[in-house]
């Protein structure tokens, strides 16, 4: 059995980020999203994957090389434009021959991984195995409808949803959805859906069968899923202090301080991750919080935020909360009039504020 990640996307509903930066390598408890796809894929025994690729193409590349890291094989498979998530299955084929495969959309995370999913689809093998969780807005999503327990209809992104169960972004496929994808026809969007493809098989007769996701499953496309995914995985965090804490600083709950890290006369209180080489100085970093490498935090307050690489804020006189900022991205102190602060700022913005 093969991996098949699907890398390729343009990120547009994360704006101004995704301008300078591959959506799928957006860190998320200072983890790229990507490798929770990969290492999900090499937990449930799968050492030959194959990502897709587009646009950013270089950044993907050079951020996880041939895989040998995670001592498996990685094969860049080129798509010259986001047509669809069929489409990338159609260019895929001479990769994937006729050997079954999973499908793993690169800026999904799910919490239980795969490995159950991948077990259950070697032992039943249908034709395809789709991942379904239940959500409270099924018209962003694919949506499943279900009698006695199997699939018979998918649409995708209904205005009026069949049911509130979303396609996860997670397939398993046999060879039959390579006759799928080449039946199936450009929708509204000029795009090949899997939906359409699943939908040929259900009505060529084969077996598409569910499986409902147990724990959490949060696809990232958007700034606010982004934060909760962080929250999500930060709750697990085990606590590590490899950098600098000095004695005037207190540290309470999980607390990540990574290799090279300074925090003086600080307040730190987690679940939150400190990243290598970064300064918390005269700073209170409250939970479910994230800083990424070479950050530095300076009389100034953060929380339930990701703070990217390369960043600074320093004299904030307001709290941040809720907020996803960019790699070296500037944050200091204005004369204007306090006020709440709530943001979200692309890589090499520089933001004053009151």
């Amino acid at each position: 059995m093969k991996g098949l990640i699907l890398s390729g996307g343009t990120g547009s509903r994360l704006r101004p980020l995704t301008y300078t930066s591959a959506k799928q390598l957006i860190p998320i408890a200072n983890k790229p999203i990507l490798f929770y796809a990969i290492e999900a894929i090499r937990d449930a025994g799968i050492d030959d994957i194959g990502i897709i690729v587009g646009e950013t193409r270089h950044e993907v590349k050079a951020a996880v090389g041939d895989g040998s890291r995670w001592g498996i094989k990685v094969t860049y498979i080129e798509q010259e434009a986001p047509l669809g998530l069929a489409h990338a299955v159609k260019i895929a084929r001479p990769f994937l021959g006729n050997e079954p495969f999973i499908m793993f959309l690169g800026d999904n995370l799910v919490r239980e991984g795969v490995t159950a999913f991948v077990e259950r689809f070697k032992a039943s093998k249908p034709e395809a195995l789709i991942l379904l969780s239940r959500v409270d807005e099924p018209q962003r999503f694919g949506v499943a409808e279900l009698r006695d327990g199997r699939i018979v209809r998918l649409v995708e992104k209904p205005k009026v949803p069949p049911s509130d169960l979303a396609l996860v972004g997670v397939y398993l496929f046999d060879q039959h959805i390579f006759e799928a994808v080449e039946a199936i026809r450009p929708s509204w969007r000029n795009e090949l859906e899997i939906t359409d493809a699943i939908q040929y098989l259900v009505e060529q007769g084969h077996t598409v069968e569910p499986h409902m996701v147990r724990g959490w499953w949060k696809d990232t496309g958007k700034p606010e899923d982004v934060l909760e995914a962080n929250r999500l995985l930060l709750e697990a965090v085990e606590a590590r202090i490899e950098g600098q804490v000095d004695g005037s600083s207190n540290l309470t709950g999980r607390v990540v301080v990574e290799k090279g890290a300074r925090v003086m006369n600080s307040y730190i209180r987690g679940p939150a991750i400190i990243g290598e080489g970064s300064l918390v100085m005269n700073a209170y970093v409250g939970p479910f919080t994230s800083v990424g490498p070479n950050v530095t935090i300076a009389n100034s307050e953060v929380e339930h935020s990701v703070i990217l690489a390369d960043s600074t804020i320093s004299d904030v006189p307001e709290r941040i909360d809720e907020s996803l900022i960019g790699r070296n991205v500037t944050i200091t102190r204005s004369q204007a009039k306090p006020r709440a602060l709530k943001m979200v700022l692309g890589d090499n913005s520089r933001a004053s504020v009151g």
